[in-house]
């Protein structure tokens, strides 16, 4: 990146100080999931095991695809913060670097990885789940990385994780609702406070895109116009786990029928943000940003109209084997 494009984030360091590191919360005030799960040095244990084991009983098969699917998602994380660390000017240069944005990284990384561990352990006491075709996914996952299509550019690495903490925000709020539908009380309350977390992360990205259209609306708007032209792909799309090529298109299938994420909501999130940054009221905007800027402000209707006409022209549901849930078959 040009070093007056990298000189914008270094001036906005103490902004990001007094703005963005107030959305982390200090360890000592964050659940932790050993919160939500049966305490392993309790008499109690197995009794609490067992409960936890028959409300999941309850749940069905597509359910638990989903949730694995999610929990994956939360475990790559060591590709999201490597991708972060590839953004020029605000990347963690050292490791342990004072900067805001490195600390900010860090710390986010840090709350995030609770969601993973949270997951993984309610799939595992569950028995619901087959753990090592899970653990074999993940592992595929972090060695395949990612590919958002940022190309070490913040104002779009920071687009990118708005859109996505917004996605992972409705999809976890999602398996809350369903698993309250099902009588799985517990496993809702684990589902709505790892969407909280989210929700608070989402507020704090989407604060860095608000201050750079105001500190430099040509390059945030062309950026958030190439970023939507690129389409968001969702960070876990190079999901594999031995056996399935087509892994994360079948996973999305799921999401998609029992309503977890939509392609509506991805429509949903591009006209919320739009909405949320004012995009329509930039200004200082050259003919290049002007033209970007229709693009965006017209992208929300426009992807509504390409849905309902996917929709119209829906394939065939087929069955599909999902490993995860032992081999058995699933509509997609």
């Amino acid at each position: 990146m040009p070093p007056q494009k990298i000189e914008v984030f270094k001036s906005l360091e103490v902004w990001a100080e007094q703005n963005i590191l107030v959305h982390l919360k200090p360890v000592e005030q964050c659940w932790q999931p050993q919160d939500f799960l049966p305490l392993p040095e309790s008499e109690g244990f197995y009794d609490q095991v067992r409960e936890l084991r028959e409300r999941s009983e309850e749940l069905p098969d597509d359910y638990f695809v989903v949730l694995v699917g999610d929990m994956i998602t939360e475990e790559a994380l060591p590709t999201y913060q490597t991708m972060i660390n590839t953004l020029d000017g605000v990347r963690d240069e050292t490791g342990a670097s004072l900067t805001p944005w490195a600390i900010w990284t860090r710390a986010w990384t840090a709350e995030e990885n609770r969601h993973g561990d949270l997951l993984n352990k309610y799939l595992y006491l569950s028995g619901r789940v087959d753990m090592k075709q899970i653990e074999k996914t993940i592992q595929y996952l972090i060695g395949s990385g990612m590919d958002p299509k940022t190309e070490n550019n913040p104002y779009l690495g920071f687009i990118y994780t708005a859109f996505q903490e917004r996605a992972t925000f409705i999809s976890h709020g999602n398996t809350a609702r369903l698993a309250k539908e099902h009588g799985d009380m517990k496993l809702a309350q684990v589902c709505g406070t790892i969407a909280s977390d989210e929700k608070r992360h989402e507020t704090a990205y989407t604060k860095i895109v608000e201050k750079l259209l105001e500190v430099d609306p040509d390059s945030t708007v062309l950026a958030l116009a190439d970023m939507m032209r690129k389409k968001i792909t969702m960070p876990a799309h190079l999901m594999y786990d031995g056996q399935d090529y087509n892994l994360f298109e079948h996973y999305s299938a799921v999401a998609q029928r029992i309503g977890v994420y939509t392609a509506k909501d991805y429509a949903d999130i591009l006209e919320f943000l739009v909405g949320r940054w004012k995009v329509e009221r930039v200004t200082g905007l050259s003919g290049e940003g002007h033209r970007a800027q229709d693009f965006v402000c017209g992208l929300p209707s426009r992807i509504r109209r390409l849905e309902e006409r996917a929709r119209g022209k829906a394939k065939q549901a087929s069955n599909v084997p999902f490993s995860w849930i032992f081999g058995r078959e699933m509509k997609v």
